[in-house]
């Protein structure tokens, strides 16, 4: 039974498609058209419930299964993903809205994160060490945790979950993955996948819903852990609400990234990664250039060539080869127009209006075209405020050490960028920003799977950040055994503090 048809998302328990009796439910667009696709159901507390239960019955043999047959379940999954990856980037543009080329990258990305998984098995090894007392050996191990649970964004409906659910898989766990219920079916398009991979039924579990479903994740007695990607305000409520209850948290929260830009740069060069990172996924992304901080003298110039190719760009529906897509939802495209009267107000100059696009696509469509303001005040809404959508912002200052500065001083520490060609001052930048990631002529860093993910300051909440080696030590806990075997006599009695001799 598939889990998503054309009336309605199911949740995904226990290996099977679950509707429980009277859900709610909530609408499910399809951004190009603004029409209501399918609807979602909606989890009530007992649902959840019954999700956690089928993830904590499936654990205990799920940790005991050999590390070469979990191991078989990845390749074949990674297998799977690889050949039927173009229906997932179909599921993704019809729901999300981006455009398929960009669903596809989202994917990719994603297995880059299953291919680490897939080697788990080296990064789980422990330590040894022989003769530490008399006769006496530690070593230590690296456990699964038990029932782990994922709250993923709608930006990333594929990737984030992505980053979370195959480490937490390899290494023993089961999960249970609550998705946005803005474009729901890419989870359950993986559940499925999961099954025909040969994981046993109740490792992965998909339960739909809204603050009720979160809410019961957060404070479930049988969860072990909560990681979570999205805005600042409920990452932190996430964070605090989660650790309150006992669990290890890992909070992913926003971003106000900023491109430097030195006199030296290559403009052409800056001008392509503004549009690229700026305008990609129509801005909704949490590693978006929204800044551009110009060091005078460039900012007219450079201003000049961006206009250029926004000129170029074409806004549509993305099944249809556009450059940038709609905005998810309707409420979310007003918030973000709001934005550019926002600007005008403060004193702003608005050089591309979005909201003039004419769309290559159906009327109703949430569409806001690409935008650039220019000479945004620091203490704007529009400058403070993360946007979450195309609309860039220009900010001159007089000196590297002003751009610096304004960088710093932002409550967020997602991620960054300098375009220069001078080697001392991109050093001199990764040393001094106080951002977690960044990009030295490269717009959006996200670094690859053997890395880690994550900010600094209000972009991160907790002790890990996602994926790589940090998603091993969060997924896992370390036991360490001391052992003695050799030495028959057991020393007699003595009620001293043991002493390594």
């Amino acid at each position: 039974m598939s889990s998503t048809s054309e009336q309605f998302v199911a949740h995904w328990i226990d290996g099977a498609a679950v509707i429980p009796a009277d859900s709610r439910t909530a609408d499910v667009f399809d951004p190009a058209t603004g029409e209501v696709a399918r609807q979602v159901l909606l989890a009530d507390s007992a649902t959840v419930d019954s999700a956690v239960a089928a993830a904590k019955a499936a654990f205990p043999a799920w940790r005991d299964t050999s590390l070469a047959k979990r191991q078989s379940v990845l390749f074949r999954f990674r297998e799977l993903m690889e050949a039927k990856k173009g229906e997932l980037a179909e599921i993704i543009t019809s729901e999300h809205g981006k455009v398929l080329s960009d669903a596809m990258g989202e994917i990719t990305r994603g297995q880059e994160v299953i291919e680490f998984a897939c080697g788990l098995a080296h990064h789980l090894k422990g330590e040894y060490s022989e003769q530490v007392s008399t006769d006496v050996d530690v070593y230590s191990l690296r456990q699964p945790l038990g029932v782990v649970s994922i709250i993923s964004p709608f930006n990333f409906p594929a990737m984030v979950p992505a980053w979370f659910f195959p480490i937490a898989i390899a290494a023993g766990n089961t999960v249970v993955l609550k998705p946005s219920e803005k474009d729901p079916s890419s989870a359950n398009w993986m559940a499925e996948l999961w099954k025909e991979a040969g994981l046993p039924d109740g490792v992965f579990n998909v339960v739909h819903g809204d603050k009720v479903a979160v809410d019961t994740i957060l404070t479930h007695p049988d969860i072990a852990s909560v990681s979570f990607v999205g805005s600042t305000p409920i990452a932190k409520y996430v964070y605090e609400t989660g650790t309150a209850h006992g669990k290890r948290v890992q909070a992913l929260g926003g971003a106000k990234n900023h491109m430097l830009v030195l006199p030296d740069a290559d403009l052409d060069l800056v001008a392509d990664s503004a549009i690229n990172a700026g305008f990609g996924s129509a801005g909704e992304r949490c590693m978006a250039i929204s800044v551009v901080v110009a060091v005078e003298p460039v900012a007219d110039p450079l201003v000049e060539k961006i206009v250029e190719r926004m000129k170029t760009l074409r806004t549509g529906d993305g099944r249809r080869g556009c450059d940038m897509g709609p905005l998810v939802t309707k409420v979310h495209r007003d918030k973000v127009a709001s934005y550019i009267d926002i600007a005008a107000a403060d004193g702003a100059t608005v050089v591309v209006d979005g909201r003039d696009v004419v769309p290559d696509g159906e009327p109703n469509g949430f569409w806001l075209g690409p935008t650039l303001i220019d000479k945004v005040p620091t203490t704007s809404r529009v400058y403070t405020d993360e946007i979450f959508g195309p609309v860039l912002s220009v900010v001159r200052v007089a000196s590297y050490e002003e751009g610096l500065e304004l960088i710093n001083s932002g409550a967020y520490g997602n991620g960054t960028a300098i375009f220069t060609n001078d080697g001392g001052a991109a050093r001199r930048f990764q040393n001094e920003v106080e951002v977690g990631m960044v990009g030295i002529n490269v717009p959006i860093p996200v670094p690859v799977a053997t890395f880690s993910f994550g900010g600094w300051k209000d972009s991160l909440f907790g002790d890990t950040k996602a994926y790589g080696v940090d998603g091993v030590r969060f997924f896992t806990r370390q036991k360490a055994i001391t052992s003695r075997w050799l030495d028959p006599s057991h020393g007699g009695i003595n009620l001293g503090f043991p002493q390594n001799v």
